[in-house]
């Protein structure tokens, strides 16, 4: 149906088409292709998504997707009651010594400098609603498995593991209020394009490819700490190089003022890694990904100290001087 649509709506005829994840893609001369479904992805939000292409592509951007209009000059097609967007990129190989730290940073700077003002696909100031949110959304299943009294491993674990998991969110959102009353923002903190989820390969391995669709407007702390977070969990032993080489790069562009710093420490602080775990298991469900679930649950549980500890010297790790910046420490984090 995908190559359909790309010749029908296009007048595109692919030489190659293979599946990137959850996408489409097409190799034509030297574009790649993106067939994007956006049924249910608010009108607003793609106009934005558009404005921050737009924006991306020149300001100099060579990896940002532009959206390709379609024969009669439109960016939206629908398709069998489907709705669908198609992205072009230039095929352009991924750096071989990629300092992400610095390609983040020029990536950010870019994006800060739009004129238009991004509303609909903005998270920025919004962290505490969407934590609040999240919080309450996963305490309501808590309270039902409570009653349930289920013996399933999962269920166990979750039902003892969340009350620590509360506390846990409830220190970050209360890190996160005392930094936006106690912390002046410097000039670079305004918000700029980031991501969902930014994590080390996010933009590819052998192309690399900023997809709009991937992005959210926010601050730049966001994509900082979920990098940190990837990076944490993915290497146990040697994530402390990684970070502090990461951090040195981005700053070689972008200097990180103790606002970023405290909002970056805030996000970590918030255990998203387990509730994108409890979320998935109730949430998305799917029996093939419930034993990958319960491992990843019990897992999460049992390195908790051990991230308590990582939080405890982030600061240090991160070669910030938190006390003389009176950047405030949680003094419980790390105790036996």
């Amino acid at each position: 149906m995908a190559v359909d649509i790309l010749k029908e709506y296009f007048g595109l005829k692919s030489e190659r088409s293979f599946m990137d994840g959850n996408y489409s893609r097409f190799i034509r001369r030297d574009k790649i292709y993106t067939l994007v479904g956006v049924t249910d992805i608010k009108e607003d939000v793609l106009v934005e998504l558009y404005e921050m292409s737009e924006h991306l592509a020149s300001e100099g951007d060579r990896y940002v997707s532009t959206f390709y209009p379609s024969k009669d000059k439109k960016f939206l097609v629908t398709h069998e009651d489907e709705d669908f967007v198609l992205l072009e990129n230039n095929i352009i190989e991924a750096p071989k010594s990629a300092k992400e730290g610095r390609k983040l940073a020029r990536f950010h700077a870019r994006g800060r400098s739009i004129s238009k003002q991004i509303k609909a696909a903005a998270s920025i100031g919004e962290w505490k609603n969407y934590w609040e949110k999240r919080l309450e959304q996963i305490e309501m299943v808590w309270v039902q498995q409570m009653q349930d009294q289920s013996d399933v491993e999962f269920h166990r674990v979750f039902v003892e593991s969340f009350p620590y998991y509360l506390g846990l969110c409830e220190n970050a959102i209360q890190y996160l209020v005392d930094t936006e009353l106690d912390e002046e923002p410097y000039e670079y903190d305004t918000g700029t394009v980031c991501h969902e989820r930014f994590y080390k390969g996010a933009w590819g391995s052998e192309v690399w490819i900023h997809n709009p669709f991937d992005w959210v407007f926010d601050h730049s702390s966001r994509d900082i700490a979920e990098w940190i977070r990837d990076q944490y969990f993915k290497n146990k032993r040697t994530f402390q190089p990684e970070i502090q080489g990461f951090l040195k790069d981005y700053q070689t562009v972008t200097p990180l003022s103790p606002f970023s710093m405290r909002l970056i420490f805030a996000r970590l602080l918030f255990p998203l890694h387990y509730f994108t775990c409890v979320e998935e298991y109730y949430l998305v469900g799917g029996e093939s990904s419930r034993f990958q679930l319960e491992d990843q649950i019990r897992g999460i549980v049992r390195q908790a100290k051990d991230y308590e500890v990582f939080l405890k010297h982030f600061y240090e790790m991160a070669e910030v001087p938190a006390r003389r910046l009176n950047i405030p420490e949680i003094e419980w984090l790390g105790r036996p």
